[in-house]
């Protein structure tokens, strides 16, 4: 089963078992970012990506330039434990994870929740790489995928328990936009996929051909 079809099957699930009211206001939200077109404005494949040192869920700083010296970056946007479609994700680049290593890439994730809930997240997904925190999503501000919730759709996040001011400790109701990338060693984004629509992710073996190609130039 794919990644799509494990998340599409989710959906429709909730969408069974939401409260009322859940469900649509969620997609008018989901839609309303989409129209905005911020998506589209976010950093691309040939851009450079924000120098960056950020902590994973050991308090350790992890740096993109050390991160960069042993080969390309791949870095997924989590928008945290709560999130049943990104721990989905996560999963699923999990089942993957040695591949990329194979080809001699470093995978993290990055979310703005906390290094506690980061540590569960690693321990209930059964990850092999770690969760970085962006303190006030100051590096997807960079990249131009932070967004600010709508006001109507604030109470449906507190009502699942999620009140993100509080998970993030900015006070603030802001996420990141599902989003991955592979940097390569210069520090380019040789590949980029910024989905304003939560319930839909690439397929992890998207990212085979360019890390190949990646190898390929380096080599030749």
């Amino acid at each position: 089963m794919t990644l799509q079809d494990q998340l599409d099957g989710f959906k429709a699930q909730f969408k069974k078992m939401a409260p009322e009211g859940a469900f649509e206001t969620f997609a008018r939200s989901t839609q309303e970012l989409i129209d905005s077109g911020q998506a589209e404005r976010a950093l691309k494949a040939g851009d450079t990506v924000p120098d960056f040192v950020l902590t994973d869920s050991d308090r350790n700083e992890v740096a993109l330039k050390d991160l960069l010296a042993k080969g390309p970056v791949i870095m997924t946007f989590y928008r945290g434990v709560w999130c049943p479609y990104c721990n989905i994700e996560l999963k699923a680049l999990e089942a993957v994870a040695d591949d990329i290593r194979a080809r001699g890439a470093t995978l993290v994730a990055i979310s703005m929740q906390g290094a506690a809930d980061s540590e569960k997240s690693q321990k209930d997904n059964e990850l092999s790489f770690p969760i970085l925190t962006d303190k006030n999503g100051e590096l997807a501000n960079k990249l131009g995928i932070r967004w600010a919730l709508q006001d109507y759709v604030v109470p449906f996040h507190d009502g699942f328990g999620v009140h993100l001011p509080a998970i993030h400790g900015d006070g603030e109701w802001n996420l990141p936009m599902p989003a991955r990338y592979i940097v390569d060693t210069n520090g380019n984004i040789a590949y980029a996929e910024v989905n304003p629509d939560y319930t839909r992710r690439p397929e992890p073996a998207d990212l085979f051909p360019v890390l190949d190609s990646l190898t390929a130039t380096a080599t030749a």
